[in-house]
């Protein structure tokens, strides 16, 4: 059987789409012939992946898992929320998320070039092959990796698997068994989805964030008619105001406005006699920034008329 060079494997991956074994397959039943290859992964059926890659995958399902000290939330993407419910998908969905916790890969590139957890192939070829399977674009778009220092807990929420939130707790002592700590960690989670945190506390607000934040106020101030001599101060005013509403540890809990988080975590610090601090946390939004494709049956059905 023809011997094939590693880089002919790669090369044939990119231009098909098709996995990694497939290629190799291919180029070593065509003597190592590329073209003749690509003809052959297309009779197979193995080179759809690479046309689907290009479309819009803006659906799907972010996932999370937190084993022991590790916990991740990740987003996979998928073209329709019809196949986001699929069992296949939900299933790869899990298998990601698992060798993410088990191998903790530095980023995207690094976890795509991984053999999967309990497969013989990369994650890069289980997403094609996935690709294949279900037949729409399948994509690992980003994840977030916590892993634990010392005492303490990360909690994880999903919300309708369109929201994905992960908090680190750390504490003095072992209290990972107390059932206030452990609903302080779920409540946490639950009000990071809900009110939008953008930093854990005012010490964190860049002054980036603050100018930007700064102009629209301005500008906001100026649309309504105010005098220009007043805008500084007024706008003075709602950046003084900047934390409560962006800043974790300074937002109104959710399920009882009268505290802040701050006061929330101190306050269950003093019932259970521990240390209790809010590390960090990381929030997934599915499809933030991403367009999705808009589908129009009036369009569809005037292109089907006109090729008539």
């Amino acid at each position: 059987m023809t011997q094939v060079s590693a880089t002919d494997v790669k090369n044939l991956r990119e231009t098909t789409g098709a996995g990694m074994m497939a290629c190799k397959k291919a180029l070593e039943e065509c003597s190592g012939d590329f073209e003749k290859a690509i003809d052959y992964l297309r009779a197979k059926g193995l080179a759809a992946a690479a046309k689907k890659q290009g479309r819009i995958a803006a659906e799907g399902i972010v996932g999370a898992l937190v084993q022991g000290t590790i916990g991740t939330i990740v987003e996979v993407n998928c073209e329709t929320d019809f196949v986001a419910k699929n069992s296949d998908f939900q299933k790869f969905v899990q298998d990601v998320s698992a060798h993410i916790v088990k191998n903790n890969p530095a980023d995207l590139d690094v976890l795509k070039s991984q053999t999967l957890l309990g497969a013989k192939v990369t994650v890069n070829d289980a997403i094609n092959e996935a690709t294949l399977k279900i037949g729409e674009k399948i994509d690992i778009r980003r994840f977030t990796t916590f892993k634990l220092n010392g005492s303490g807990k990360i909690g994880s929420y999903i919300h309708n698997g369109k929201i994905g939130v992960l908090v680190e707790m750390n504490t003095d002592k072992d209290v990972n068994s107390n059932a206030q700590f452990n609903e302080l960690v779920g409540d946490l989670c639950l009000h990071v989805a809900a009110a939008d945190p953008r930093f854990l506390s005012a010490s964190d607000i860049d002054e980036s964030y603050k100018n930007r934040e700064a102009e629209i106020y301005a500008t906001q101030l100026r649309e309504q008619g105010k005098d220009e001599k007043m805008i500084p101060n007024i706008v003075k005013g709602k950046l003084n105001k900047l934390a409560s509403e962006v800043c974790l540890l300074e937002q109104k809990f959710v399920k009882d406005p009268d505290q802040s988080i701050k006061q929330l975590v101190e306050n269950v610090s003093k019932a259970i006699g521990a240390k209790i601090t809010v590390a960090r946390f990381a929030k997934l939004n599915l499809g933030e920034g991403l367009e999705k494709k808009q589908d129009n049956l009036a369009d569809e059905v005037a292109k089907m008329t006109n090729n008539l």
